[in-house]
């Protein structure tokens, strides 16, 4: 059995875990809450992330599992500099058409769709039962909570967070870290950097 190292050890982090060893890999988990803190659940906490980087050698496979999309990112790229492969894990019951491109280290978990033609960049989240539909793009490092759906052409730049059962109409784009709300309808397109909410879903805040 093949080892990964999953890097966040967090609520993210075991259902990361759960789906790492559906597919086949043996878990070790590295977060820098050690020492202080040396376990999740019944998985071993080994170290921080510099003691897996010092460690690449025993890990040639790794994932990050941190909500935060840039931090995601970044310690994905520095995984990756070091000379580790990051995996891609897709759940069994996931429907992936044979014709969209997924980039490595992104998780779809169980009973989301990615439809023909879609392309889900490197670190992204599709959760469980999210939708992207056919001619999507959701660039690098961003996040479909569990049941958000994505129309047709839909458009998610980078670290931007489609909220718990948000919906987006067809051939809209979401701007580079935006965030729609939970239960949010997109029927316009929507600027980088903002919070949008409601339905339709309006900007209430910029940010940070």
């Amino acid at each position: 059995m093949k080892k990964v190292a999953i890097v966040g050890a967090s609520g993210h982090g075991k259902v990361v875990a759960d789906l790492a060893e559906l597919c086949g890999y043996e878990v070790v988990f590295f977060d820098d809450a050690y020492p202080e803190k040396t376990g999740i659940e019944h998985w071993h906490l080994a170290g921080t992330f510099a003691d897996l980087i010092a460690q690449r050698d025993d890990f040639g496979f790794a994932i990050v599992a941190i909500g935060n999309n840039r931090v995601r990112v970044k310690l994905a790229r520095e995984l990756v500099t070091a000379g580790i492969e990051l995996i891609t894990l897709i759940h069994p019951t996931a429907v992936v058409s044979r014709y969209a491109a997924i980039g490595r280290g992104t998780v779809i978990f169980a009973n989301a769709v990615v439809n023909a033609f879609a392309r889900v960049g490197e670190n992204v989240i599709i959760n469980t039962s999210a939708v992207v539909e056919h001619d999507c793009v959701v660039a690098c490092g961003g996040h479909l909570s569990p049941n958000a759906a994505i129309a047709g052409g839909v458009m998610v730049e980078e670290f931007s967070w489609i909220g718990i059962g948000a919906v987006a109409l067809q051939l809209m784009r979401i701007g580079c870290n935006t965030v729609v709300g939970a239960n949010s309808t997109v029927i316009r397109d929507l600027s980088e950097g903002v919070t949008a909410v409601g339905s339709p879903a309006k900007v209430i805040k910029r940010n940070q």
